[in-house]
């Protein structure tokens, strides 16, 4: 087996669609991240969804990801310049959350 680092790249934020679509049209940024921040994650952190340190609409978009990390498989293999590393996000259109994904092999 191997881990998954996730780290933080950006923080993105759309006003124009916030103050078009949203309830609370000043809603700003993600309040739960903050860039640079960084994971690694093993199996048993996986199974438990991080024991509630992560967002879990974030964990729904890149759990998929990180748990072909950890058995040691290919991210994205053939559209990623490296197959260890993958760029995903969450699905908040509006302030969107940028992850790194990377795979740490066991001998690394």
């Amino acid at each position: 087996m191997a881990k998954c680092k996730i780290t933080v790249l950006k923080k993105e934020l759309y006003p124009d669609l916030q103050e078009k679509y949203l309830a609370n049209p000043k809603a700003g940024k993600c309040e739960f991240f903050e860039e640079g921040q960084e994971w690694i994650v093993g199996i048993d952190d996986f199974f438990r969804m991080m024991n509630g340190g992560f967002c879990a609409e974030a964990w729904d978009c890149i759990s998929r990801y990180v748990y072909s990390a950890i058995q040691g498989g290919s991210i994205m293999k053939g559209w990623s310049a490296d197959e260890r590393i993958m760029i995903a996000s969450c699905n908040d259109g509006t302030r969107p959350v940028i992850f790194k994904l990377e795979r740490i092999d066991e001998d690394e």
